[in-house]
């Protein structure tokens, strides 16, 4: 049994993104709720949009481990990116946190007008899946 991430003939390939993910029966699906660049109190750790990032995937990070997964494990990431952010820095800080193994996960971003939480630049959510022995 195994999860399954592939890029179709017909679709584009990316080595940034996959576009099908498979999850078996059996597997565990693990879903993470949008995490910002916030500490442990939810203050807004920088202005800087790259240290935003790194914070959101270390929350992402903290919350899969908090349940037996990994990055390693994401089959999927919505990222949510303010309009006025630095595109550049806010990808550049976390590409290498998300590098894998194989094929990569799944990605959906969107440039917004604003997020929930004042002063946020980016939100990222997730979803894992992870095969249990």
């Amino acid at each position: 049994m195994e999860i399954t991430l592939t890029q179709p003939e017909g679709l584009v390939a990316s080595p940034a993104f996959s576009h099908v993910a498979v999850v078996p029966p059996g597997a565990s699906t693990i879903y993470v709720g949008g995490q910002n660049g916030v500490d442990s109190t939810g203050t807004v750790v920088s202005s800087d949009a790259g240290e935003q990032s790194l914070r959101a995937v270390e929350n992402a990070r903290i919350a899969l481990e908090s349940v037996g997964a990994g990055l390693d494990a994401v089959i999927s990431w919505t990222v949510l990116i303010h309009q006025n952010a630095d595109l550049r820095a806010a990808y550049g800080a976390v590409a290498s946190k998300l590098a894998r193994e194989g094929a990569p996960p799944l990605v959906t971003a969107a440039l917004v007008a604003g997020l929930g939480v004042p002063g946020a630049l980016i939100e990222v959510s997730a979803v894992a899946a992870v095969v249990r022995d």
